[in-house]
């Protein structure tokens, strides 16, 4: 298939905003082409080169793109700059200039040479290399026709932004194969245990998807979407929905998958699947916890005070994500690695053993380091047990406790109540029992006082599907420093069109719509049903939290948990 070919597919999927309708276009898309190549096409069609926890990135802001696009089409930087202020798309900027130098006409590129063209383009590192990425991805754009290229300049600024992930290329594989979803359940168990959507397409194209599920298992170095939290307020109903359970402490660290392979590497993943090695030297202490050769845990990442001694908290251990000085970090707030589970060990698949197995071979595995702490946890079927282990880690500092099913397997995600977490309430009777990770869509300019904020108050939203529905708008509860960084954040990813994927009455429409990257933690009185709020509930005096960097838009808390939220008041 030719490039050209797949930019009449993005043109078409661009064009639409029936959901059912995308993914008839993608499986139209997927059907026509072959299993060498569909990987390829289903990173370019998400506007990415490979899975995230890969981190092939191009590093290139829009100003070096608009520099490609001068060199391509013998441009001045001034003439390209003034057409990307005026249309505010960088992919309409380059099919314009396109459009006015008749010489450049479509050479027939492949996508796979257009594809391993990007990849060279992204791989460039060191002394001259951003010379070479501007100069390279002018090569290609010069080499493209004007449809193609108004697709190929946003890929490497991350603005392909169709509106659908990779939920929808989930669905669009089932109708692929079956004319409807009826396969999707499959495919997103078996995504949720190997998370490349490419390699996952390529299976599917090759064996079909009752094959392929059945032969997805945990991969050594590719990280598996970790096992999440329900919510349920009352412990008696946690024995009467799950039977016996281990109560375990809920640290407010950073979830991190390590993945171990003695005397070669050791990789950590976040729950939104960045490959986070480099940042924790601590890691390399592992061999001195096991004799094991091959490991994949579970674990929270938490700061250790260095002056108290005490476990830091959430911004402070979130300091330690950042990409230079580790070294100086590490030693004014190292971690401990609370390891609270483990799912392979030397070639043995261990997700599909119990709770209680498995935690018996952490045990034999793992022996207590100062850097690698094994949790702790209690047995019980006795209600009276989790509210005792609730209070005694509430008086120790933490955040409550993970209440999980002893005979529960493994299970990516947050499916079922195998697992469920009893946080501290805001405090007095009547507030919420759990704070809700929403995404910000956008933002309204401050008044007063807030002018030199840059923001005034903020609308915030939660997941359903691939949509982004609104449940509040929060102005209040934000310190001056608080305004000043999510102005800096949000002004960095502003946008000039609401982006597909969002819902929002024209009521509450803000100032400015920013892409959904930005997540944060908000803490409320109580949930309320709204006619305006698309999610279908608002949250009453929200306030923040703090911002979940750890977290990506797609991991926000989703509507089907507001709704359990909502009910759980009245319990």
């Amino acid at each position: 298939m030719t490039f050209n070919q797949l930019a009449q597919y993005l043109q078409r999927l661009e064009e639409t905003s029936s959901r059912i309708e995308i993914t008839k276009i993608l499986a139209e898309l997927f059907a026509s082409t072959d299993a060498g190549e569909i990987d390829k096409i289903v990173y370019l069609s998400l506007g990415r080169l490979a899975p995230a926890y890969e981190s092939i990135v191009f590093n290139l802001a829009d100003k070096l793109v608009l520099q490609s696009i001068s060199k391509a089409y013998g441009k001045t930087l001034e003439e390209v700059t003034k057409s990307y202020k005026q249309h505010g798309d960088i992919g309409e900027v380059a099919q314009r200039q396109s459009e006015r130098v008749k010489e450049y006409e479509s050479r027939g590129l492949s996508i796979a040479e257009v594809y391993d063209q990007l990849v060279n383009v992204a791989k460039y590192e060191g002394e001259g290399s951003v010379e070479k990425k501007v100069d390279s991805l002018s090569a290609i754009l010069s080499k493209l026709d004007s449809l193609s290229v108004r697709y190929l300049a946003r890929i490497p600024v991350g603005k392909l932004r169709l509106g659908f992930s990779e939920l929808t290329v989930l669905d669009a594989l089932s109708w692929m194969e079956n004319g409807d979803k009826s396969g999707s359940k499959m495919l997103k168990r078996a995504y949720e245990v190997m998370p490349d959507i490419g390699l996952l397409a390529k299976k599917v194209k090759q064996d079909g998807i009752k094959k392929t599920s059945k032969s997805i298992s945990p991969v050594l170095g590719i990280p598996v979407m970790p096992m999440l939290a329900q919510r349920i307020k009352s412990p008696s109903e946690m024995i009467e929905k799950m039977g016996k359970v281990a109560v375990e402490p809920k640290y407010d660290g950073l979830r991190v998958l390590i993945h171990y392979k003695r005397g070669k590497w050791i990789k950590a993943f976040t729950r939104n699947l960045n490959d986070i090695s480099d940042m924790f030297p601590e890691l390399e202490k592992l061999s001195e916890a096991t004799k094991s050769n091959e490991l994949i845990l579970d674990a929270e990442a938490v700061g250790v005070d260095e002056e108290t001694k005490k476990m830091a908290d959430f911004q402070t251990t979130m300091t330690r994500r950042r990409k230079h000085d580790i070294a100086d970090l590490a030693s004014k707030i190292p971690l401990t690695f609370n390891v609270f589970d483990i799912l392979f060990v030397d070639g043995k698949n261990l997700v599909d053993d119990s709770y209680s197995s498995r935690r018996l071979t952490l045990k034999k595995i793992l022996k207590e380091t100062k850097t690698f702490h094994l949790t702790e946890f209690v047995l019980t079927d006795d209600p009276a047990v989790i509210v005792s282990e609730y209070d005694r880690y509430i008086d120790q500092g933490l955040e409550g406790v993970i209440v999980k099913k002893a005979d529960s397997i493994y299970v990516p995600g947050r499916t079922g109540y195998r697992w469920v977490k009893m946080k501290q309430s805001e405090g007095a009777s009547g507030k919420l029992s759990d704070t809700v990770d929403c995404v910000v869509m956008g933002y309204t300019q401050g008044k007063g006082k807030r002018t030199s904020f840059g923001i005034g108050q903020f609308l915030a939203g939660v997941i359903d599907g691939e949509q982004i529905k609104t449940v509040t708008k929060v102005g209040t509860g934000l310190s001056d420093k608080d305004f000043k960084e999510l102005y800096k954040r949000l002004s960095k990813i502003k946008v000039n069109e609401k982006p597909k994927e969002y819902e929002a009455h024209k009521d509450l429409e803000p100032d400015f719509w920013v892409s959904p990257e930005v997540v944060v933690e908000l803490a409320a009185d109580d949930l309320t049903k709204s006619p305006k709020h698309t999610a279908g509930y608002a949250l009453r005096f929200p306030r923040l939290v703090k911002f979940r960097d750890d977290k990506s838009a797609k991991e926000a808390t989703t509507v089907k948990e507001v709704q359990k939220l909502y009910k759980l008041q009245f319990k």
